[in-house]
């Protein structure tokens, strides 16, 4: 093991077991809330011959866990399922009221939510009136919680202290129940995964047949932005092994479509996450469904080259929004709220470009049914769901967290409700907050001579990558810019060579450089913040560095 790799472990406190963990020390899914209750469920329902409705959600989590959970319930030997996934545009977040209309319809008597349910009390409530049971499976703030479910024959749950009255609500964010720490960060995937460990254990699933769920979790689990530690760090060690022989063939022929050659958490969470998240922003999740569900090849492939047609709408929207604003001009408010003819679906994702490039909050709002709709991000001290609970008498609608949320108001409001928003930030007296998103070395290297494609073959052992797993960042002290070219089309594109003190040379590569950067020449002494990679030409193979971050030597 190289000392620079020995260090970086030191400094992320890391050992063998994050480096190499074994999948026997999963913690036991039954230390999830009402897991045993859901199991039964289960259990009861294969007997039974029922028809059972899995209600997703529109994002990957949720689509990624729809699939997962129909899996497991085919393998645990539920016969006929079902899955119902919202609009987006038409229904929102959470169970829509169309489920008690469909379960009417069609006889179903059994009801699984994955990724949402946990404050859908009403309509579970109004399907529990109907005669339909509800298995809620999430992990989502309940936003209830003072007392311990009740069990019984009837669906009643903890709906008497606050919680929806539903048969189990497996959620590792309940108060109410004690629950593993790690439990905390699985994704809505996570907890459909340890449902099916669940059966696994108790003789419904055969051993090791959960396994072959992994390749979705993982995918659901990086791009929900889960941390990745403890349980999630098993679940993303070994799905990364189980994609790269997936059965799914919509999952090939997504990969060979997104042009993925080397499976790593970039890979799904800014080339797969993108194509699967597209469908929802779009059009319809349904797409994104259909393909994780293809059976056969020839359908795969067109289902991808849907979802590849869609992100590419997707991008040039979110282009065109992102030109308009620039051109607009945002004004000096500490908090960006602008409002524009843009498509609903890539609001939040506008938002979240808007803070990186101009290091503030952000509101992105455009006309739907009437209102002003849209997201809103942020980061630091300013907390969102804090903003929002303040500027109450201009909303519709609206909720979220601290750093993400969704908003609805009147449009004669937006005026009131930017400056309600700007006035509460002032009011806070927040100093430095750019400091929350500045781009932080684990190790600063000297010498270019500790960069070798053995310590990049020892970094490949902390992936995949993600949050709370972050690929390691090094920082470079003035060193000194021997070359500097522009490359691409527009010579947008920026690559380095750059010699440390003791004259050895390391080539690097911006892309979509800033302009500043751009104007670099040789001779300058910079400070330059950068991962790692291998490049090889003409079969020749060398460590390269990614910039980060960029600064002239003080």
């Amino acid at each position: 093991m190289s000392g620079l790799f020995e260090e970086l472990l030191r400094v992320r406190g890391v050992d063998a077991s994050f480096l190499c963990p074994e999948y026997e020390d999963s913690v036991d899914p039954f230390l999830l809330p009402d897991m045993d209750k859901a199991v039964e469920r289960v259990k009861k329902a294969a007997q039974s011959k029922e028809k059972v409705l899995i209600y997703g959600d529109y994002d990957v989590d949720g689509v990624t866990a729809s699939a997962a959970l129909y899996d497991t319930l085919k393998m645990a030997g539920v016969m006929e399922a079902d899955i119902m996934l919202p609009n987006r545009f038409l229904d929102g977040y959470g169970m829509s009221k169309k489920v008690v209309q469909k379960t009417a319809e069609e006889g179903v008597k059994l009801v699984f939510t994955v990724d949402c349910g946990s404050r859908n009390h009403e309509i579970i409530e109004e399907l529990a009136e109907n005669g339909v049971e509800t298995v809620v499976t999430d992990h989502h703030e309940c936003g209830w919680g003072d007392a311990v479910s009740v069990g019984s024959s009837k669906p009643t749950g903890a709906w008497e202290n606050g919680g929806p009255r539903a048969v189990a609500v497996v959620n590792p964010k309940r108060k109410d129940l004690e629950c593993p720490a790690e439990f905390k960060n699985l994704a809505g995937v996570g907890v459909v995964f340890k449902l099916a460990q669940a059966l696994v254990k108790s003789g419904l699933i055969r051993e090791g047949q959960e396994k072959w769920l992994l390749d979705l979790t993982m995918i659901g689990t990086i791009c929900d932005s889960m941390v990745l530690t403890g349980e999630n760090r098993r679940i993303c060690y070994y799905g990364r092994k189980v994609i790269e022989k997936t059965r799914r063939q919509g999952l090939k022929e997504l990969l060979k479509a997104a042009g993925v050659k080397k499976l790593s958490g970039d890979a799904i969470g800014y080339q797969i996450g993108p194509r699967l998240n597209a469908a929802g922003r779009m059009e319809t999740a349904e797409k994104a469904l259909g393909l994780l569900m293809a059976d056969s090849r020839p359908e795969a492939a067109k289902r991808a080259s849907e979802l590849e047609e869609l992100n590419k709408k997707r991008k040039t929207q979110q282009q065109a929004a992102l030109d308009e604003i620039r051109e607009r001009g945002i004004g000096d408010d500490p908090v960006i709220v602008v409002q524009g003819d843009w498509h609903e679906g890539v609001l939040g994702i506008i938002a979240g470009r808007l803070v990186e490039e101009y290091r503030r909050p952000a509101f992105v709002l455009a006309e739907a049914n009437g209102f002003l709709k849209g997201s809103g991000r942020s980061f630091g001290d300013f907390n969102l769901a804090a903003a929002l609970d303040v500027c109450r008498e201009y909303l519709v609608g609206g909720g979220g967290h601290a750093e993400a949320c969704g908003v609805t108001i009147e449009r004669d409001n937006f005026e009131r409700f930017r400056e309600a928003v700007n006035l509460y930030y002032e009011s806070l007296k927040l100093e430095n907050q750019e400091r929350f998103l500045e781009v932080k070395e684990d190790l600063e290297v000297r010498d270019f001579g500790d960069l070798t494609l053995e310590l990049i073959e020892e970094m490949r052992k902390l992936e995949p990558y993600g949050t709370g797993n972050e690929e390691p960042v090094f920082l470079l002290p003035e060193v000194r810019v021997i070359e500097a070219a522009k490359l691409g089309s527009e010579g947008q594109h920026l690559r380095l060579t750059v010699w440390d003190q003791y004259g050895k040379n390391l080539k690097l590569m911006c892309f979509s450089a800033p302009e500043k950067y751009l104007r670099l020449r040789g001779g300058e002494i910079v400070n330059v913040w950068v991962t790692l990679g291998e490049n090889e030409f003409r079969g020749l193979r060398s460590v390269e560095g990614r910039i980060l971050k960029l600064r002239y030597a003080e």
